[in-house]
């Protein structure tokens, strides 16, 4: 039986959602990424904020970390689609581990973009 880690980065609440359930029917473990600073609330406020991180490709620090993840053998990551990508958060978590010989499973909360690009970034 393969040891299965749910993480995802969430801003409205849709993706913690979904994260939530997958974790539950899959029985895997549960991991919030969050940033050290905070997102504005308003809607045209952090698409800015996202657009001037994705320009830049800033890099937040995240103020939690997993101390067992060499432990898991399935990582799924979730996130809400910012400029047809993962927010910036996720690239500091993806760049933050050794993902070597694990399964990646991206999921997505969005609008109507679908994944984009964003499974192409993991990659990367």
């Amino acid at each position: 039986m393969k040891k299965v880690l749910v993480t995802y980065f969430s801003h409205s609440g849709n993706t913690k959602v979904v994260a939530e359930k997958i974790s539950s029917v899959l029985n895997g473990d549960l991991f919030e990424i969050k940033t050290v600073d905070t997102y504005p609330v308003k809607y045209n406020l952090v698409v800015d904020q996202a657009k001037k991180e994705f320009i830049a490709q800033y890099r937040p620090k995240l103020i939690n970390h997993i101390e067992n993840f060499n432990e898991y053998d399935v990582i799924i990551i979730g996130y809400p689609m910012w400029w047809y990508t993962c927010p910036m958060a996720i690239f500091t978590f993806l760049e933050s581990y050794d993902f070597s010989g694990k399964v990646i499973l991206p999921f997505c909360t969005h609008e109507g973009s679908e994944l984009s690009s964003s499974v192409e970034d993991i990659k990367k």
